[in-house]
Formats: structure tokens, sequence, C-alpha cells
């Protein structure tokens, strides 16, 4: 599959400065999900490489960048605030580079939780819907849902994309959360996968976990107004 990358820079916040963004863009793509990085992780890492590419064989763009911290070569994150702020840049920056594409947000884990912060405050602009490659429900073995209390003021539709083995997001509370959220929630479980997406030999599919979860979204997106 051919598809056009160009590497940029936008200014995250006036007080962060300038942080780096990947646009990768199929010939024939008509959606452009904006994906943040994991916490400690960065845009370059290999999960994120191998989702964008995933997507771009299916003609989904991905436009990739980094929060602050990370672009000063991690550390410790900064604010919430410059968190959500650096999600609604990243979306303008990405309307801006490709204005003729519907735009999704969102990420693994960390940058998946930023967006839907982000978005339950305000709606971000331009934005059609938000998915969560594992979203992070709770820390490992501090199981709860008070990180999923602001998905009720989120008014857009929401795709989970989450393992079965994912320490981060125990099904017992994850699926209750889903359902309370009606249908702005679309849950899809990725059989043996972990917060990571390694997955076990005894997967009930010989559907590659990265193929698996494109496939679902470019499938989701298309049920979006």
């Amino acid at each position: 599959m051919s598809y056009q990358t160009i590497e940029s820079k936008f200014i995250a916040t006036p007080e962060k400065g300038e942080v780096s963004s990947i646009l990768m863009r199929p010939a024939n793509a008509k959606w452009l999900l904006v994906l943040g990085h994991g916490a400690g992780t960065n845009m370059r890492s290999a999960t994120l490489q191998t989702i964008a590419e995933r997507l771009a064989d299916i003609d989904i763009a991905t436009f990739r960048y980094q929060f602050p911290y990370m672009e000063r070569g991690g550390g410790g994150r900064e604010s919430e605030a410059v968190a959500l702020q650096t999600v609604r840049s990243a979306a303008a920056a990405a309307h801006e580079a490709a204005s003729d594409l519907s735009i999704l947000v969102g990420g693994h884990s960390y940058s998946g939780r930023m967006s839907s912060m982000s978005a339950a405050k305000e709606p971000i602009e331009h934005v059609k819907g938000l998915v969560f490659f594992a979203f992070p429900l709770h820390p490992s073995g501090r199981e709860g849902i008070e990180r999923a209390e602001h998905l009720a003021d989120v008014t857009i539709p929401m795709l989970f994309l989450s393992g079965t083995r994912d320490k981060l997001a125990v099904l017992d509370l994850l699926e209750p959360v889903c359902e309370k959220l009606g249908d702005k929630a679309t849950l899809h479980l990725l059989d043996t996968a972990d917060h990571g997406f390694k997955v076990l030999k005894r997967r009930n599919t010989e559907e590659d976990v990265f193929v698996e979860m494109t496939r679902v979204l470019s499938e989701w997106a298309e049920t979006l107004n």
C-alpha cells in the first residue's frame, strides 16, 4: 500500500511550544485518526507505527504526535491541562493538514484517556468520534472506575478496543462502564491480548490483532454520521 508521510511540528500550548507530528496519508483516505502515544512511549513506538501502517493498508490516514514531555525526551509528565490542550492542538493541526478528511481522535492508553477527558470538557472541533486502543480504566492492581466518570460527558461516539488480558481494564469493570454509556460506546474485545496487544497462541482467531483492531475501527467509522 502506498502512502504519503509528512513530518512537521505544531504548537502544543503557548507555554510548552512545538511538538512533532507524522501524517501518514494513503491516496484514497476518507478518515484521519489523530493518534497519541502511551505514557512511557512516543509517536515512533512499534505499537503506534504498526497501528498506523495497518490503518494505511485500509486507506485510513493517521496523524501521530508527541506530548510536550516526550518531545523533551521523557521524564515527568506535565499538568493535565497541558495534556488536554495538546490533544485539541493536535486535532486542529491534523484538520489543517488534511481538511478534506473526517477526523477521529484517540490513542494508545494514556493518550486515549487524555483525548476523552478533553472531549468531555468541551467538544473538540471537527472530531466525529473517539478511539481507545487499550483504555487505561485503572492502574494495574488498583481496580476501580474513577477514570471513567468523565466519559458520561462525552457527546460523540466512542470505540473501545480492549484485550481480554488487559490488567489496566479488567472486563468485570470495563463492560459495565461501556454498557452504562449506551449507544455512545462500542466495546470490541481482543481475545487474549494484554495492554500492549501481546496475544497468546491459544487465541480464538488467526487474524493478526492489529489487523483486527484496524478492521473493526474501519467498520465502526463507517457507521458515524
